[in-house]
């Protein structure tokens, strides 16, 4: 048997869900009923305690995953993807099963949510003491071998595609969800955003004992948690609305370039936040204390990350400086602004894979030198369209020794050349990284960052 263990596997689009539809109130500011933070009492599932209940079948289920993970590991390869599904398909509620009994926070959104989950996960006590998806497996197949994998946690955090997160909550009823952004990624397999955020309340609807910490700042995500009783809000000090020129609740225009956000039709406005984050390294708690944020991760979007991962921990009891202090302490995620040798130099390694996603890096980019390799597939992974990268402001790499390439290396050639950046073209991406000399930066979508980041790791093999 051979493996492709892609993280993000089966992008088919999602079916319709089978829970009831939901209006979205006309004021979506919900003022939710909690302590000095919020803190929850520690629970075992949203609705109410319930015991986990295996089967003849989960055993089986549970035993065929674990072998089938247990050979790719040993051939070298992670096996997430594979073994959840083969466990899945011999018991289709096993995910449910599993989560059954433990403490369940998901973490989704359409950017950063890998970060956030590892920030989450290390703020309720690390590796051994939580399941979670290191590896970035955030469809069903991958929750059920993160789960497999940490049989005796009470805990776990799990990052959960966008598309699939209705039908996960709707199946195991987390205790938290933390729903980060919502905007345009791979059209192709989800559709417009504006249905993701639709399924998403009508499942927050039919979970009502889930607690959403959200931002307030984005209006989707204000429409998408609109069906969930009790909202945490975080507003960053600034979010990607390009993706809402609509009011979700009226179809009016909003007024999106002020700061709250609102919809001169219908009334509706940006949701008081009981935690924010400023330019600085500073996040504000619900009593106005300002708490410092000296993270190893760099940029602007790793605090917001940071500032939505304090707020879900304090959430579960834990205080405000233990939780910062842990969340610091990641410094490694998958790979991410990893800088890796080579022969000839260096590479910082940055994903991006969108064109909010691209906003930050070249934020990011902005204040370094150096020569810029931009790797961009269209891969079963990546969405098949590579349309979004005329939404990116490319212009912005005007003076940069940049390098095209990757499967869409004429595609974004183009887009290059009209942004009127010069650059080269060379076709695979850890070639291109190589001909750079010295430091470099690699921006890549998701299979070619996987892909260089690999090679660089096994020394071009």
């Amino acid at each position: 048997m051979v493996e492709i263990d892609v993280p993000h596997g089966d992008r088919r689009r999602m079916p319709a869900m089978d829970v009831p539809t939901v209006p979205l109130p006309r004021n979506p500011t919900v003022v939710v009923p909690m302590s000095r933070y919020g803190v929850l009492p520690d629970r075992r599932s949203a609705a109410s305690p319930r015991p986990s209940r295996t089967t003849p079948r989960s055993r089986l289920a549970v035993a065929l995953g674990r072998a089938v993970v247990g050979g790719c590991r040993r051939l070298g390869r992670a096996g997430a993807v594979l073994g959840g599904r083969v466990a899945l398909a011999v018991d289709p509620q096993l995910l449910a099963t599993l989560a059954a009994g433990r403490t369940v926070i998901l973490v989704s959104g359409t950017n950063g949510k890998t970060t956030t989950t590892a920030m989450v996960a290390a703020a309720m006590g690390g590796a051994g003491d939580v399941a979670t998806n290191r590896t970035g497996a955030n469809m069903p197949d991958g929750l059920v071998t993160a789960l497999m994998d940490a049989p005796d946690s009470g805990q776990a955090v799990l990052e959960v595609d966008e598309g699939y997160l209705p039908r996960v909550v709707v199946g195991i009823r987390p205790a938290t969800v933390v729903l980060l952004n919502l905007s345009r990624d791979q059209l192709d397999r989800v559709g417009e955003v504006a249905t993701t955020a639709r399924r998403i309340r009508e499942a927050l609807t039919a979970s009502p004992g889930t607690t959403v910490v959200a931002n307030a700042a984005d209006p989707l995500v204000v429409s998408a948690v609109a069906g969930a009783r009790e909202v945490i809000w975080v507003r960053p000090h600034r979010a990607w609305r390009r993706d809402a020129s609509t009011c979700p609740d009226c179809g009016g225009p909003l007024e999106c370039r002020s700061d709250p956000w609102s919809c001169p039709g219908c009334g509706i406005t940006q949701p008081v936040a009981a935690w924010t984050t400023d330019p600085g390294d500073t996040l504000t708690g619900p009593d106005g204390a300002s708490v410092p944020l000296d993270l190893a991760l760099p940029g602007d979007m790793n605090r917001v990350n940071a500032t939505f991962a304090t707020a879900a921990a304090v959430r579960h009891g834990l205080g405000v400086a233990v939780a910062t202090a842990r969340i610091a302490s990641v410094d490694d995620v998958a790979g991410r602004y990893r800088t890796v040798p080579h022969p000839d130099g260096s590479a910082r390694l940055l994903l991006a894979k969108n064109p909010a996603g691209w906003t930050e890096i070249l934020d990011l980019l902005d204040r370094t030198t150096g020569p810029v390799v931009v790797a961009v597939n269209a891969r079963e992974a990546d969405g098949r369209d590579p349309s979004w990268l005329w939404d990116v402001e490319l212009e912005r790499l005007r003076g940069r020794d940049v390098v095209a390439t990757g499967d869409r290396a004429a595609d974004l050639s183009v887009r290059l050349a009209y942004a009127e950046v010069p650059h080269r073209v060379i076709a695979d991406p850890f070639d291109a990284v190589l001909t750079t000399g010295g430091d470099s930066h690699l921006v890549a979508d998701y299979t070619a960052f996987v892909s260089v980041r690999d090679r660089l790791c096994r020394g071009g093999r």
